[in-house]
């Protein structure tokens, strides 16, 4: 049979005997007589085996050469960019391929890059097209967005057949870590507002974030620079389409971002969303939970000063459904939304935390978001867990005609009669002994506390933590607590 037939006998391989053959005698050409057929054939056979991967999944940065079979699921644009020292500029194409083990980006270069999708003066037309089956060599490296390969060599195998859908519109259980290119269509949950922010190279960039869900999740929208913007005029509850998206990653979870290339366009559509919620009665400390609840208080914004002298905003409301009510602590940008006494409202990926008074709590950051599934003012009837009859209480005696305290009584339907109110032992007396208890929102000079529903300043020469509750007993001057005990 020969040396050679006998070294590919030994080889698993998806390479025919002819291509190995032809590579042997390419070996021994290139090295000008130095190797015999058998040297070559084993110098060949190594690289097989170390280039050869079941899958996609199996790619690690820090391989050699790699070949495997991917299906194109995107194509990404043609990118010309400046090489230092030379005339020529150079071009760059990114793709998403994918089998059944998973998903990765390749790059393509150059006149390959121009082969696979066309030059912008149209001189010449691309190869490539989302579907087709690609028999890959490259190198792995670590990337933007995870394993990427770039590629050294890459062609249309028309014969072989990869088990993946491509979709042309996905939904949010579809979306994988490094896909681009995505279509997605969604009910808004939450819109955010436009800011910005400063760059590395001095420049100023702009960010805004919408929540979307559809019937199989939910997932967090950014959108960058110029596309920020898209956010005006958008609105809770509007069936909405993302064009052109990429998925990244986020503190472990995903988020699809809209750059350049991408929109948001508004559609006719009706997209539900049903979210699984958590029992109030049932949340535990260090969980992550989604809750709905009628609110049965607002104590309204307040503004504390950060450590770094920016300002920041918390607003306290509280949830009511069948099982319990809670405290909600909504940060940021979130004590700004458009809520009031008795809408019932969904927030979502609050954390459960130790509140006041050995009370639970959650909070609602940047990654949470707060929306109305019924507004007080709907037409007809509401769905909430408060009744007219405790609306016109708290029109009549303000936010204390909610409170399940001592002085109030529950009947049946829900609604509450209350009793005299009178100081809490918290209020303070001006210029004389005072005693509070609240939680280290602000460290350093002056400390601030906050017991979810009024925030004071303490001069203190104790070390104290961030989110540490404490209490403080001293004399008030100038709005300012001057501690003598501090436990």
């Amino acid at each position: 049979m020969g040396v050679i037939a006998d070294v590919y006998d030994d080889l698993e391989t998806d390479v025919s005997f002819e291509e190995f053959r032809e590579a042997v005698e390419d070996k021994v050409e290139q090295m000008g007589g130095l190797a015999d057929e058998e040297t070559a054939a084993m110098l060949i056979a190594h690289e097989l085996k170390d280039e050869e991967v079941n899958g996609i999944a199996d790619i690690e940065p820090g391989m050699d050469e790699v070949k495997f079979l991917g299906k194109i699921v995107s194509i990404g644009e043609l990118r010309t960019f400046e090489r230092d020292g030379e005339d020529e500029d150079g071009c760059v194409v990114n793709l998403e391929v994918a089998d059944s083990t998973g998903r990765i980006r390749i790059s393509m270069w150059d006149r390959q890059a121009i082969s696979a999708v066309g030059d912008p003066e149209g001189e010449q037309y691309g190869e490539l097209e989302v579907g087709d089956v690609l028999r890959i060599a490259g190198r792995p490296k670590d990337g933007f967005n995870g394993v990427e390969v770039s590629v050294d060599k890459a062609e249309p195998d028309p014969e072989a057949e990869v088990d993946v859908e491509v979709l042309d519109v996905y939904r949010v259980e579809d979306l994988t870590l490094g896909l681009s290119d995505v279509n997605l269509k969604g009910r808004i949950l939450d819109v955010g507002t436009v800011r910005t922010f400063d760059r590395n190279d001095g420049s100023e960039g702009r960010v805004s974030n919408l929540a979307v869900g559809d019937p199989t999740g939910r997932i967090r929208v950014t959108l960058w620079d110029e596309k920020a913007d898209l956010i005006e005029g958008l609105t809770a509850d509007q069936s909405v389409e993302i064009v052109d998206g990429y998925v990244k990653d986020r503190d472990g979870k995903l988020e699809l971002h809209v750059g350049s290339r991408g929109a948001v366009e508004p559609i006719d559509e009706s997209i539900e969303y049903v979210p699984e919620t958590t029992d109030i009665g049932s949340v535990e400390i260090g969980q992550t939970v989604d809750i709905a609840g009628g609110i049965i208080e607002d104590d309204g914004k307040r503004t504390f000063d950060r450590d770094d002298g920016s300002e920041g905003q918390v607003r306290n409301i509280r949830l009511k459904d069948d099982t319990g009510d809670i405290r909600v602590a909504l940060w940021g940008e979130k004590a700004d939304r458009k809520i009031e006494l008795a809408d019932r409202v969904l927030v979502t990926d609050a954390e459960i935390q130790d509140g006041w008074q050995d009370d639970l709590e959650a909070s609602a950051g940047w990654q949470s978001t707060v929306s109305v599934v019924e507004s007080n003012t709907d037409d007809g009837p509401t769905q909430t867990t408060d009744t007219d009859t405790k609306k016109a209480a708290a029109a009549a005696g303000g936010l204390s005609a909610f409170e399940d305290t001592e002085n109030s009584t529950s009947n049946e339907s829900g609604s509450a009669a209350t009793g005299d109110s009178s100081p809490t032992d918290t209020e303070p007396t001006a210029g004389g002994p005072v005693e509070f208890t609240g939680t280290v929102v602000q460290t350093g000079d002056p400390v601030v506390l906050d017991n979810g529903s009024e925030t004071r300043s303490v001069k203190t020469n104790e070390t104290l933590r961030l989110g540490e509750e404490v209490t403080v007993r001293g004399t008030e001057a100038d709005g300012k607590i001057d501690a003598e005990e501090l436990f």
